[in-house]
């Protein structure tokens, strides 16, 4: 597959590396858009390009990745160079509940626009994968750590909600495949973990990773919402987030086994998150 470009929007984010890291190991190119390219530090096969030289950037590639925060503000337009340079493909990352109510997703609030971007990619004209992950298990430790360097306790409120967080390496694995497989063009993806967890039941098992007894305390949710914003979260989004778990408390978390049938292996387990992540909560 020698001279075969694919180019990445937000190469450098939690996503945008695995995924380059993911397309190298198949033997392709990787044009990868970022805002400091001099300081990238990406391996060799891998072109780091400002987001200022897009145009030139689109030209050759095989498909492009759109990465919604990335891409938010300028949809529209690089939709229209992706057309004028002849990209073959796009494939766009949403989430998983981009068709709920645009008032009930808390991402809204940290200026995630996931579903206007999907729509731009839908709409483009241009063949197109929309990927659509749940929450990543990355999101525990802006959860979290900052009340982990006090204790062994997570305080926090609804501990009964579950949802089947994602590792964010099998995120980047299904899209590298999206960019390389033209069988799933057409499809919206909704990808999730292998199975839902109660958040007082991930506490523990983040402990048994790093070795340390730790354990969940229920506190109400007006008391949980003051400790987040004091540490730094969007009022807004802890209230949207806060919301969001008390209206599915009691609804069955979603759990797609597509990772499993298309790269033909299991999701990681948050068990496998955290011990990758183990270095992160010192």
């Amino acid at each position: 597959m020698d001279d075969i470009m694919y180019l990445v929007t937000g190469a450098t984010g939690i996503i945008g590396r695995p995924l380059v890291e993911a397309l190298l190991s198949e033997g392709v190119e990787v044009r990868a858009v970022t805002r400091s390219p001099e300081a990238a530090a990406f391996p060799a096969g891998v072109e780091a390009v400002a987001p200022e030289a897009i145009r030139s950037a689109l030209r050759g590639v095989h498909a492009l990745f759109v990465h919604p925060r990335a891409a938010k503000d300028d949809t529209d337009e690089l939709m229209r160079l992706a057309a004028e340079a002849g990209v073959p493909k796009l494939v766009v990352m949403s989430a998983i509940n981009v068709d709920d109510d645009l008032d009930h997703q808390p991402s809204r609030c940290n200026g995630d626009r996931n579903a206007e971007v999907e729509r731009a990619v839908i709409d483009s004209g241009l063949p197109w994968v929309a990927v659509r992950p749940t929450s990543f298990a990355m999101n525990t430790l802006g959860m979290w750590r900052g009340q982990l360097t006090f204790g062994d306790t997570v305080r926090g409120p609804y501990g009964g909600f579950a949802e089947a967080v994602i590792h964010e390496r099998d995120v980047a694995e299904l899209i590298a495949r999206a960019l390389l497989d033209d069988s799933l063009l057409g499809r919206k993806i909704a990808i999730t973990g292998p199975e839902a967890l109660r958040l007082d039941a991930m506490v523990p098992i983040l402990g048994a990773a790093i070795g340390r007894p730790l354990h969940f305390q229920e506190v109400p949710p007006e008391m949980a919402a003051q400790g987040m914003i004091r540490n730094g979260l969007d009022e807004r989004f802890v209230h949207t987030l806060l919301a969001r778990y008390h209206r599915e408390l009691n609804r069955p978390a979603t759990v797609t086994t597509e990772i499993e049938s298309i790269l033909g292996h299991p999701a990681r387990t948050f068990a496998t998150w955290c011990a990758d992540h183990a270095t992160a909560w010192a």
